[in-house]
């Protein structure tokens, strides 16, 4: 939900997805003499409470001297920025926030014009398109604040796997358990597949009498999940219900997706990036992602029969080249879709045809390093931001990250506490190979009226285009989606772009942003022409 609200100089775009609230403010250039920053309160009518938000940075002069990883309102020590997220905001509740400009001097700041903007946050599990992150962030102050940096299980009861999936474990178990009876089936083609909680899901479904069957990875003995997913299997009871995928074994069974069907119909399909695995649920970044559109379905369950067969890449690949057919042009308003291995590249070629095309801003997520067909449109000065967000620094981006439009954050943590004002924090282990960021997903102008994302199990890479077995929607059209989406993204890539440059700059450079500016300063590069901070003001500000 998008909502925009003006007094005088001052306005305030307000972008709600589930757990985001992203909040672009913008006053005209006249109105930034003497200005301080932003205050927020918020109103949350849903459980009757009202506050200021909170930051780190403090002004020096008036720093309170609290023990680190202590916030302060927003109100003494405003945001010097037109950019914030609200990362504590809960689905489907119905809030107020008050913006105020922040005048007069650190000891005596003053409340100038404010505006305020009624918002309610998404449901996650509504509509058409529902959409699950989990948090992602475990090294994080937040992790830190409220479990001391123990692993999860060292934590009691069952508070901080609550914390880490924020709905994605209870959203997954949930649509396996919706196949309750023998009218049901389930059809689930899986890469990592040993989390127990979900194999047991499958066989309390299987004993209902509904009809399960799961195709999983089991290609390379000795290397990926083989051993793990056949241990975990035969630990659940479920062998009868597998359909192990062999054919070529120097490739990888990467889908993630399960497709639900009633009365021989399918009604509806899970995907995403996530695998059936504590690290994917607990851990690094994932989505999942639920399609209640029987077209969809009945795409994915007929993939799924190809799969079932266990065919050699060659046999599947123009299979799937005609049966989810890359768009010519622009994808058509509505959910696609795109299936792999394929015969060539032009899958991965169109995606990063819609991003060269794009002359608005596009968001993408890497786990495994940028492509160089996406490397060379981020090596064309376009004009506008493209932001990138890896889950580990890429050292063949020296030329993209010279054009200061391309933002590109690395997956990080504070893990020697920094400066004082910020405590030390610590993953948990979850994850061996990939630490961060999981997902696969681009988004498109999603601010626009007619936005595009792309999300599934395939890292935009060569091999996850012609080698292994994927699949992508491709939702476009949607703002709902595109909310979620983006608020979400913004959350991880904020997260982590600030730990990467506090990890540079402990490295030995001495950090200049400890403390708030005392003066308006602070915000002359906001207004500064084709600057990046200008062109992220005026977009987010609607």
């Amino acid at each position: 939900m998008r909502r925009k609200g003006t007094n005088g100089y001052l306005s305030v775009n307000v972008i709600a997805g589930s757990y985001v609230v992203l909040l672009g403010m913008d006053v005209t250039q006249e109105a930034s003499k003497g200005l301080l920053g932003f205050a927020i309160q918020r109103t949350d009518h849903t459980e009757k409470e009202e506050y200021w938000l909170t930051g780190f940075k403090t002004f020096k002069d008036t720093d309170p001297g609290l023990k680190a990883n202590m916030p302060v309102s927003t109100l003494q020590h405003p945001i010097q920025a037109f950019l914030w997220g609200d990362y504590t905001a809960k689905p489907d509740h119905n809030y107020t926030y008050k913006v105020v400009a922040i005048k007069g001097t650190p000891a005596k700041p003053v409340e100038d014009n404010s505006v305020s903007v009624d918002i309610a946050t998404e449901n996650e599990d509504q509509g058409t398109h529902a959409v699950w992150f989990n948090r992602g962030v475990a090294g994080s102050q937040a992790y830190e604040r409220k479990f001391h940096n123990l692993p999860p299980d060292k934590v009691a009861g069952n508070k901080a796997w609550q914390w880490l999936s924020r709905g994605l474990e209870e959203a997954m178990l949930a649509f396996i358990g919706k196949a309750n009876g023998k009218q049901f089936a389930l059809r689930a083609a899986v890469y990592e597949f040993q989390y127990q909680p979900v194999l047991e899901a499958f066989k309390a479904a299987s004993d209902t009498q509904a009809d399960v069957k799961i195709v999983y990875d089991d290609r390379q003995p000795g290397k990926g999940p083989y051993e793990k997913n056949q241990e975990a299997i035969k630990g659940a009871g479920i062998e009868a219900l597998c359909i192990p995928r062999q054919a070529n074994p120097s490739y990888i069974a990467h889908n993630k997706f399960i497709v639900l069907l009633e009365d021989g119909k399918p009604t509806e399909v899970w995907t995403g990036s996530t695998n059936f695995t504590d690290g994917g649920i607990f851990g690094h970044s994932n989505v999942g992602h639920l399609v209640r559109d029987p077209a969809v379905a009945a795409a994915y369950l007929a993939y799924w029969q190809e799969l079932s067969g266990d065919p050699q890449a060659k046999e599947l690949r123009p299979w799937n080249n005609g049966n989810s057919p890359v768009p010519k042009g622009d994808p058509p308003v509505g959910t696609g879709y795109i299936f792999s291995p394929r015969p060539s590249l032009e899958a991965l070629e169109w995606y990063a045809r819609l991003f060269q095309e794009s002359d608005r801003p596009v968001f993408f997520t890497a786990a495994f390093g940028v492509n160089d067909l996406f490397e060379k449109v981020l090596a064309e000065d376009k004009g506008c931001l493209r932001y990138v967000l890896l889950d580990k620094d890429d050292k063949g981006l020296e030329i993209v990250k010279r054009d200061t439009d391309n933002r590109i954050a690395y997956g990080a943590v504070l893990d020697n506490g920094y400066l004082g004002l910020w405590a030390k924090e610590k993953l948990t282990g979850l994850n061996t190979f990939v630490s961060y960021i999981h997902t696969k997903y681009m988004l498109i102008d999603p601010l626009g009226d007619d936005p595009i994302v792309i999300s599934g199990s395939a890292n935009f890479s060569n091999a996850s285009t012609t080698n292994n077995d994927e699949n992508m929607l491709v939702v476009r059209g949607d703002t709902r989606v595109a909310d979620i989406y983006l608020g979400e993204f913004m959350r991880l890539f904020n997260q982590f772009y600030f730990r990467d440059f506090a990890d540079k700059k402990q490295a030995g450079k001495s950090f200049s942003g400890k403390y708030l500016d005392p003066t308006d300063s602070w915000s002359a590069d906001f207004f500064k022409n084709g600057s990046p901070k200008q062109k992220e003001r005026l977009y987010f500000a609607g």
